[in-house]
């Protein structure tokens, strides 16, 4: 702060002003609404391989329990 008293205050206020042009610049998104932002997220993380899809065997188990039970019950009304 001693160095901008001592100096010429019209140096010192155009570099604050470059300054503060810079900060500025680093806040800048890339994105002009919301929903761009989230497409590319999703699209960069289905590339990353989060969004994969895991087979499990939770509906065919089920479905052969079911199964079972339809023709343990047809069998004993029979």
């Amino acid at each position: 702060m001693e160095s901008i008293r001592r100096g010429n205050p019209e140096a010192a206020l155009s570099s604050l002003e470059a300054a503060a042009i810079s900060a500025r610049g680093g806040f800048a998104c890339m994105f002009s609404t919301a929903e761009e932002f989230e497409t590319a997220l999703i699209t960069e993380r289905r590339a990353q391989g989060r969004y994969s899809a895991q087979r499990s065997r939770w509906p065919i188990v089920m479905f052969a329990g079911c199964a079972m039970m339809v023709v343990g019950t047809v069998l004993l009304l029979s």
